[in-house]
């Protein structure tokens, strides 16, 4: 079977495009631990030393010529097809070797390790060059680790069961009569008062597990939770529980990083291949066809 990537097109490798760079979404990202790079009114400036740190023969990777990227065992879909991340399928996996393109490595170039997540994100030296995991950028996190500029900005998502009345809902206007709930006191909630507006009062619940088996009793047409417990969800909590769809993204969401060593100087390269992706458009491909063609459409407004 042919693989996406191999078929994407995808920006030239960092050492001959940085000036192409996109402007991260994460502000937090402004000021990489890896050096050499500073965020003036979001555009990144880098200095004759970065552009040629970024290339496969200078970066001082785990073994040399070989980009090294962890995640975690068992590897869920939709970021990882069938608990192989070196089969370029599933999001994460597709964006660990579009990433080593922007780098100048091959396929064969790129080697998978098992990192469990907590390890992943505690201080010391890692046997990765960078990891991906759906591991939320926050301040807190980067006090032991680095980040990249975020790949996936984390959306809120509708969640339902089959047959339900807000089943077929193509949009946020769709949404406006049901009877809606979410964990008190979450981003999820704020995003049905805020955002959808519906003409019920929402239902709130101290644990997103009160909250299925509500859906479970229909007590309420649908959850908001945010896109990976949807699927999780889905997938584990809900024998006919369906995805209705992505609320439009509102403000600055939160937003999955890959994970490096504190003070890696792999971290500037690394962002600045992420900020190329989102800036030509490959993420946002990449999102289409590992996350909205494998059940979580994006609703409309």
């Amino acid at each position: 079977m042919k693989i996406l990537r191999a078929g994407l097109a995808l920006s030239l490798p960092l050492a001959v495009s940085l000036a192409a760079c996109g402007s991260p979404k994460d502000a937090a990202t402004s000021a990489p631990a890896g050096g050499g790079a500073s965020m003036t009114d979001g555009v990144a400036t880098q200095n004759t030393s970065a552009m040629t740190a970024c290339t496969k023969d200078s970066m001082d990777t785990v073994t040399k010529g070989q980009l090294t990227i962890g995640t975690d065992n068992p590897a869920y879909p939709p970021w990882f097809i069938d608990n192989t991340p070196s089969n370029g399928k599933g999001y994460e996996s597709a964006v660990g070797f579009a990433i080593a393109k922007q780098l100048g490595y091959s396929d064969s170039d790129v080697k998978w390790v098992t990192v469990a997540f907590n390890n992943a994100i505690t201080p010391g030296k890692k046997n990765f060059d960078f990891d991906l995991n759906q591991v939320s950028i926050s301040d807190e996190r980067k006090k032991a680790v680095d980040f990249s500029s975020g790949y996936y900005d984390v959306t809120q998502t509708v969640v339902t069961y089959r047959g339900s009345p807000i089943a077929s809902a193509k949009t946020v206007a769709d949404l406006k009569g049901a009877k809606l709930g979410a964990q008190v006191g979450t981003t999820s909630y704020n995003a049905i008062v805020n955002q959808i507006k519906p003409t019920q009062q929402p239902s709130v619940f101290d644990t997103n597990d009160l909250a299925v088996q509500a859906l479970k009793n229909k007590q309420i047409d649908g959850i908001v939770v945010d896109l990976p417990t949807a699927f999780y969800m889905t997938g584990a909590q809900l024998d006919d529980g369906v995805i209705v769809g992505q609320l439009p993204v509102v403000g600055q969401p939160e937003q999955f990083g890959a994970v490096l060593t504190k003070g890696s100087p792999l971290t500037q390269c690394v962002s600045m291949a992420v900020d190329n992706l989102r800036k030509d458009g490959t993420l946002e491909k990449l999102q289409t066809t590992w996350l909205a063609q494998q059940g979580a459409p994006k609703l409309t407004e």
